[in-house]
């Protein structure tokens, strides 16, 4: 790093793939800005500030957090089912094969 800029990464998860875009910007831009200038709200019509949730390295980040240099922006895409339901599902289903000794 060099006092006039900041390097960091903005990711965004497929189920197929990864898009990642390194970026060069100066000290002070926020999550949102790197998002907005790394073009993938561009590339991905379905992406939006307001609707998909940031973060930093795995923790969620507001959109005017401040990055720091080599900082790692994350894209998550919105959950299609509840976790803790999928694994209700899984148990109530699982349980009568248990019980008939299988």
């Amino acid at each position: 790093m060099s006092g006039d800029h900041v390097d960091v990464q903005v990711v965004f998860a497929l189920p197929q793939r990864q898009e990642m875009v390194a970026l060069e910007l100066p000290p002070g831009t926020t999550v949102a800005q790197a998002v907005e200038a790394s073009g993938l709200l561009q590339r991905y019509p379905d992406l939006s500030l307001a609707r998909n949730k940031l973060g930093i390295f795995g923790k969620l980040a507001k959109g005017d957090t401040v990055l720091r240099q080599g900082d790692r922006v994350e894209i998550y895409r919105p959950l299609i089912a509840d976790p803790k339901e999928v694994r209700r599902q899984r148990a109530a289903e699982g349980k009568p094969l248990k019980k008939g000794g299988e």
